[in-house]
């Protein structure tokens, strides 16, 4: 797998979220592709040094949210994108980012046309395919 996860024990973000993050971010720049495996729980926890449990909890939040799929015997995978949430549901998680981007920026005295070039750059790299020249 071409992901290497890297954990901050000291942060204020639990471990299992750190995970669940990194692997969001790996699908969505397309370094993990549907239908790849992710490292076994107990391969993983021994790599990270930590509780097998929690890269098991990482793993079924992402699975209950449709990222990830467990295949019985086999491993878990990236899973196919399907919808998950509702047209409400994604709405109420968009606005809820969109409100903690704004609130971040306002408190760096981030201009909007920054705050919008840089939302612009980001979705257009997440969109290209990986190997494409930029």
């Amino acid at each position: 797998m071409p992901l290497g996860f890297s954990i901050s024990p000291a942060s204020d973000v639990p471990i299992f979220r750190q995970i669940m993050h990194q692997i969001q971010r790996a699908v969505a720049a397309r370094a993990l592709r549907i239908g790849e495996q992710l490292p076994a729980v107990r391969s993983l926890a021994e790599s990270l040094v930590i509780n097998p449990n929690t890269v098991a909890r990482a793993y079924q939040e992402l699975i209950r949210e449709g990222l990830l799929e467990s295949r019985s015997g086999r491993g878990v995978f990236v899973a196919e994108r399907r919808q998950v949430f509702s047209e409400a549901e994604q709405t109420r998680r968009l606005r809820h980012l969109a409100e903690q981007l704004c609130q971040e920026a306002t408190l760096l005295g981030a201009p909007w046309a920054e705050v919008s070039a840089l939302l612009e750059t980001t979705w257009k790299q997440l969109q290209r395919k990986p190997g494409a020249k930029s």
